[in-house]
């Protein structure tokens, strides 16, 4: 199981609360038609080459719905499935199988989604020295979840929100006046988190190596701009400094090799958490 910090634990209560609550309302009267003494077996497959992410939000909402509900899983999490692979055999009141199984199968599919996508990238720049993050273009409400299953597909975690990370991008330096005055600003409030600024030409990429920024951030540069703000970083490294350089701007598959293998640190993937297409999953009661 992937490690989850305590922050992800406690959402996972919180959000499959939510889940429930908008799904279930006042009650699930479809299955009324089942008698509430009957006990059901399912199994749940993938129709799909996948990433399986999500597997504590599944056992969640069905722990919620009934204890008595017992999940038996045959693929772990972050394990790469395959095509009418069996995820897990699901066994309980009939009830409480019928009812938990959408909102159990929304968060399987949506996780496994981004971990899977995650994983793409992941591979594809793996033999280099770089690392795909997340950003904060999340699903609202599932941002930690799906920060989790970044994880799950062999990427990193940008910051979480607003409060654990100061990123100047390009309209912070144009109300301060400038680069460098919004990253004095920034260190003046001495907010005990990580400093980060955006470059949007290698003058400025310079500014900020120059202030000791822990993160360049290299905006929409060509191959050419990449390599030399790199070799700016790598030499300011080398003198002492701490800064780590990062690509941003639309990378895609067919895209972020080049932009890999001219030594970037990290490249920031926003479409693994906003693009995603949920896995084709599908649960049955077999008994």
């Amino acid at each position: 199981m992937m490690t989850m910090s305590s922050m992800e634990q406690i959402d996972i209560a919180a959000a499959v609360a939510r889940a429930l609550a908008e799904d279930i309302g006042s009650g699930d009267v479809t299955a009324r038609l089942v008698d509430a003494s009957k006990t059901a077996r399912a199994r749940l497959i993938t129709r799909e080459d996948a990433v399986l992410c999500g597997r504590p939000w599944f056992d969640a909402v069905f722990a919620a719905i009934d204890p008595a509900v017992c999940i038996e899983w045959q693929a772990g999490e972050g394990d790469r499935v395959s095509p009418d692979q069996v995820l897990c055999h699901i066994e309980g009141p009939a009830r409480a199988l019928l009812t938990g199984e959408r909102s159990a199968m929304n968060f399987l599919q949506t996780l496994s989604a981004t971990a899977t996508v995650t994983r793409r990238f992941a591979d594809a720049v793996a033999h280099t020295e770089c690392r795909i993050v997340d950003t904060r273009k999340t699903l609202p409400g599932l941002r930690l979840a799906q920060k989790y299953a970044v994880r799950c597909g062999g990427g990193a975690n940008h910051r979480i929100g607003l409060y654990d990370g100061i990123l100047i991008k390009e309209n912070h330096i144009a109300a301060a006046g400038g680069i460098q005055a919004a990253i004095r600003a920034a260190r003046a409030l001495r907010a005990g988190v990580p400093l980060m600024t955006e470059a949007e030409t290698l003058d400025e990429a310079r500014l900020a190596l120059a202030e000791d920024v822990d993160l360049l951030l290299i905006d929409d540069f060509s191959l050419e701009q990449i390599r030399e703000a790199v070799a700016l970083t790598r030499a300011h490294r080398a003198a002492g400094g701490r800064s780590v350089v990062e690509y941003s701007g639309g990378a895609s598959l067919s895209t972020i090799v080049p932009i890999a293998e001219c030594g970037v640190d990290r490249i920031s993937v926003g479409s693994i958490t906003k693009h995603v297409s949920a896995v084709d999953l599908s649960m049955r009661v077999i008994d």
